[in-house]
């Protein structure tokens, strides 16, 4: 379907017109001299001649005019869209970046990788499969900040998490402090679904906030908590880097107290499962009505009045 972003642009096609009615008229020279018939017929053909050239010239000149309107209106044609899965909820990523996650006790394609590569790697692979939800990422170490703000762009979303860095929040775990920042940008979202996924391979050191207070708060917002235990009880054998005895008891009463569920991993495949059963829990995705798009079609009339401005000027240099 064609239309007009700006029809009121259209107004402007008679202007032209009315300057003219406007404008005095050229005052009629009176002929002084008199010439002989013969000079006379020449005289009136090439006044013809000059009638029509000049009409010619006139026609040019409205068509370039109109075409140039007819831009200004901005002509486009309405398309629609693929369909987007929607799904009216909205997810918080909440990610350990923690001196611990350095540990390389994670395979990733067969080679030995610490913590926070194989969780970005598997992660980034979690938010893209998200279409149609709204996602965030928050990052915590010794303090906590908001990487990504709630938003279907899941790629740009991936992209900032593929990007994170050990080291640049400290190097303790504020598992509370994280927790808080999430639930805060999760307050006053009007979606039906708020979920936060937290992640951790340690014991809260650290932070303004306590943990149990963060989910006694999501319970009462009704955000819903999946919590990620990275690593056992004790530092894994063969690891190499800073391991960390995680604290899965708090990790799984966060979980409880927020009616979420509670996770323990130890390897690349199990994190796998668990975003697998993450996503299986959080799923219910529909269609949404497809979304109608405008493709500009101006540069056609445009064109065209433009080369009607260069005949004009062709047909102005051979007038004799």
């Amino acid at each position: 379907m064609e239309v007009f972003a700006t029809p009121l642009a259209l107004l402007l096609a008679p202007l032209p017109l009315l300057a003219s009615r406007l404008m005095p008229p050229a005052a009629a020279g009176a002929a002084l001299v008199t010439v002989p018939a013969a000079v006379a017929a020449a005289l009136t053909e090439g006044e013809a001649r000059a009638a029509r050239r000049q009409r010619l010239n006139r026609l040019v000149a409205w068509l370039a005019w109109l075409f140039l309107v007819i831009a200004l209106a901005g002509p486009q044609r309405i398309l629609p869209a693929a369909a987007l899965p929607a799904s009216g909820r909205e997810i918080m990523l909440v990610l350990d970046l923690s001196g611990s996650m350095e540990a390389r006790d994670f395979t990733l394609d067969g080679a030995k990788v610490r913590r926070i590569d194989a969780v970005k790697a598997v992660s980034a692979a979690f938010l893209r499969g998200r279409a149609g939800d709204r996602v965030g990422l928050v990052y915590f170490a010794e303090q906590a900040e908001v990487a990504a703000v709630p938003t279907f762009d899941v790629e740009a979303v991936a992209s900032a998490l593929e990007s994170a860095g050990i080291g640049d929040l400290g190097r303790s775990t504020a598992i509370g402090d994280g927790l808080g920042l999430a639930i805060k940008r999760l307050k006053e979202s009007t979606a039906p679904s708020r979920v936060v996924v937290l992640l951790s391979d340690g014991t809260s050191t650290a932070g303004a906030v306590k943990a149990e207070t963060a989910a006694a708060l999501a319970r009462g917002l009704g955000i819903k908590v999946h919590t990620i235990a990275l690593g056992t009880m004790a530092r894994l054998e063969g690891s190499d880097g800073a391991g960390s005895l995680v604290d899965a008891a708090t990790l799984e009463g966060i979980a409880t107290v927020s009616g979420g569920e509670a996770f323990q991993v130890g390897s690349t495949e199990d994190l796998r499962a668990v975003t697998a059963a993450i996503d299986a829990l959080e799923g219910g995705r529909a269609a949404a009505p497809p979304v109608a798009v405008a493709q500009s079609l101006w540069p056609w009339p445009a064109g065209l009045s433009l080369a009607a401005l260069v005949g004009l000027f062709l047909l102005e240099r051979r007038r004799p």
